[in-house]
């Protein structure tokens, strides 16, 4: 399987650079996996096409403001560094712009000493390793100093962090949002759950390996970055009690989905537990528990791409993206959703 099966053309005007007013004003493209069948609504429809006795599995991770920008303490000038993983003893893993300015023994200021970062060492794909020092709480600093790591393709200045931010988000740790959740708001998730659908947390914090592109043809050879997820007893029991009477589970995201196919046996049973998950879902592969998947519309060449072919068939997709981009949906992070059903 090649990388380019998994490309299509995007006019750049489709991407959408901003929130919509109202979260639940996306637009709704609806594809039924087994016959590739399309219909075009609203998201706030969502509910409409939902079951009472399905469940949905959403991921409750919370972005951080993970990028900080400073300066190096000897020569003032600007640099920019990304959060990317916490380690002990305030020591994260991070990609700093420039690099190659940022050698080991480099001190950063942040915040005009609020903050101090140390260069400790260079590791694999050029992320350095930084200790930070301060006085008082992390996150607080991070708050005042932080910004939101907004993807690459979005060039806008976001107004109000907390559109990058699901409103049932609660575990610190993500370096980006898990985006199908930006659509609920609290009214919405309440219609679902009078409707009789039951609604399970579960937490993958996501990495910026989410925007890494596919480099190999061949798409076999391409290694996944690891994210760190979570499943709690109570949600995990909701979920199979879910399947064990015949509702169905649906994922809202690919963040979601890969948890729930991390966490579950071969049995199709959901295990409660945490770890690192790497796995990589593409055409041919089995789910064991996904059943739908909400979705945002995703980047050509992606292992998101993939992951929404293995679910509903690569020329299904294809075809739903091309329909998508001929009805001028919005597309990526603050774009439209999708419901593969």
């Amino acid at each position: 399987m090649n990388l380019h099966d998994f490309y299509y053309e995007l006019p750049q005007e489709l991407i959408a650079q901003d929130p919509l007013p109202d979260r639940s004003g996306s637009r709704l493209l609806l594809l039924d996996r087994k016959t590739g069948e399309t219909e075009h609504h609203i998201f706030r429809d969502i509910v409409d096409y939902l079951n009472p006795g399905d469940c949905l599995a959403v991921n409750n991770t919370k972005v951080i403001p993970a990028r900080l920008i400073g300066s190096r303490a000897e020569t003032g000038a600007k640099i920019e560094v990304l959060l990317l993983k916490r380690g002990e003893d305030d020591v994260w893993e991070t990609l700093v712009k420039p690099g190659k300015k940022a050698k080991p023994g480099t001190k950063i200021l942040f915040g005009g000493g609020l903050l101090t970062g140390e260069v400790l060492e260079v590791i694999e794909d050029g992320n350095r390793k930084i200790r930070f020092q301060y006085e008082g709480i992390f996150e607080e600093i991070l708050d005042q100093l932080g910004q939101m790591p907004l993807p690459p393709y979005i060039t806008h200045q976001l107004k109000d962090k907390n559109r990058y931010q699901t409103v049932y988000a609660k575990h610190d740790g993500s370096a980006a949002a898990p985006t199908a959740g930006l659509h609920f708001t609290p009214e919405l998730l309440r219609k679902i759950e009078e409707k009789g659908v039951l609604i399970a947390h579960v937490t993958l914090h996501v990495g910026l390996g989410t925007f890494r592109p596919v480099k190999v043809e061949n798409i076999l050879e391409h290694h996944m970055h690891s994210e760190f997820y979570m499943v709690e007893e109570e949600q995990a029991r909701l979920i199979n009690e879910t399947k064990k009477q015949g509702g169905r589970v649906i994922a809202v995201g690919t963040t979601s989905c890969r948890t729930l196919e991390s966490a579950a046996g071969e049995d199709g049973i959901l295990k409660a537990g945490s770890g690192w998950t790497d796995i990589f879902i593409y055409p041919g592969y089995e789910f064991r528990l996904t059943d739908g998947l909400i979705t945002n519309f995703h980047l050509p060449e992606s292992t998101l791409m993939m992951l929404v072919s293995a679910l509903a068939g690569r020329d299904r997709i294809m075809n739903a993206y091309a329909e998508a981009v001929k009805e001028r949906y919005r597309f990526f992070s603050f774009g439209d959703a999708m419901f593969i059903y």
